[in-house]
Order: structure tokens, then C-alpha cells, then sequence
């Protein structure tokens, strides 16, 4: 289905629906390079949503160590029909994070992309999963969440730490010329433990 090294798996390949959300193309491929994956490496995804991250997260690393997590069942099954249409398979896990987190191992790698209002938890948590060197992204659109989580990966002495803002503009054709239609800006942290 996808036959390419590079992250970027154009928006309309993946399956959709109206009430469960889906991290755009562009922004997968900035999160992913954040995340700085190993083919070995074991990863979390925590808000899951579509699945369009944990697939593309399942293409590069050993599948067998992706556990992806929403306490929403929609988005439980949506990630389902999405590793399965791609051929790749992860430990779908259908909780709330701050109940789930716990009892999961060590991993090397975090993405977080949804925390219902729990961030300060969420991320304390993330970050106790995380071995040494391991890598957490936040991606929110909400500046109040960002506040929240570059606060707690400071007071939990996270390294590296790095807060990006990413403004997609796409172009659409019309009568005279192209257009750009930006989308939602998007924050990005990235922290080393």
C-alpha cells in the first residue's frame, strides 16, 4: 500500500470518519522525524485517534513493540481498519491513558496526541515509560496544552527540549492561479529523557 521509506502518507489513502480525528500528512512526517526512530525501537502513541501515526510508526519500527492507545472506541476500531488496510499490525489498546500507562513496558519513543485534559498526568506518566534517551512529541493544537506540557517536561528535567509551530498551507487551484488555504497551526514538543 505504501511502498516508500519517507513518512507523509497522503491523507486520503488512510480510512476516515467525521468524529475521529486525523493528523495531517505534513504533520505526521515532522512528528515522526521528532520521534527519531529506530527499525528496533518500541513506541506508544497515546490519543491515537485514526491510526494514521501508529501506521506509520508500524512501517518503520518492529510492529510487535507499537501500542497504541484511545479511550474512544471509534477511534480504536478506525486504527484497526487503518493497520489492517496497510498491512502492518499493533497492540491496540482501548483505555484511558492515565489507567493503561502503568501496566505497559519501557519504550524508547512517546508520541502524544491527546490528553482530555489530563496533560500534567498524561506526560508524567509518558515520561516514566521512557528509558534513558528516549524521545517524547506532544502535538496539540491548543496553547493552553502546550503550557501545560513544556511546564512538566521542565519540572521533570527532560532534555532537548524544543517547542515548534507548524502552519500548513496547501495549495488549491481556482479560475486565475493557486491558492493557499493554510490549515490549523499545530505546536510540536519534543523533549529527550
Amino acid at each position: 500500500m505504501w511502498n516508500y521509506l519517507t513518512p507523509g502518507i497522503p491523507d486520503e489513502l488512510f480510512e476516515r470518519s467525521e468524529i475521529v480525528p486525523i493528523t495531517k500528512e505534513d504533520i505526521r512526517s515532522i512528528v515522526l522525524s521528532k520521534l527519531r526512530l529506530r527499525k528496533n525501537y518500541s513506541v506508544i502513541d497515546v490519543g491515537c485517534g485514526s491510526g494514521s501515526i501508529t501506521v506509520e510508526i508500524c512501517l518503520h519500527v518492529n510492529s510487535k513493540k507499537v501500542y497504541a492507545i484511545d479511550s474512544d472506541k471509534n477511534a480504536i476500531d478506525l486504527t484497526k481498519k487503518n493497520l489492517d488496510k496497510f498491512g502492518v499490525s499493533a497492540n491496540l489498546i482501548h483505555s484511558k491513558a492515565e489507567e493503561v500507562l502503568p501496566s505497559l513496558p519501557t519504550v524508547d519513543a512517546i508520541i502524544v496526541g491527546g490528553t482530555k485534559g489530563k496533560t500534567e498526568k498524561i506526560i508524567e506518566l509518558c515520561i516514566s515509560k521512557l528509558k534513558k534517551d528516549g524521545r517524547l512529541v506532544i502535538d496539540t493544537i491548543l496553547i493552553e496544552t502546550m503550557y501545560k506540557a513544556l511546564k512538566t517536561v521542565k519540572k521533570q528535567k527532560m532534555r532537548d527540549i524544543e517547542v515548534t509551530q507548524v502552519t500548513i498551507a496547501k495549495g488549491k487551484s481556482m479560475s486565475s492561479g493557486t491558492m493557499l488555504i493554510s490549515r490549523n497551526p499545530i505546536l510540536i514538543l519534543s523533549a529527550t529523557r
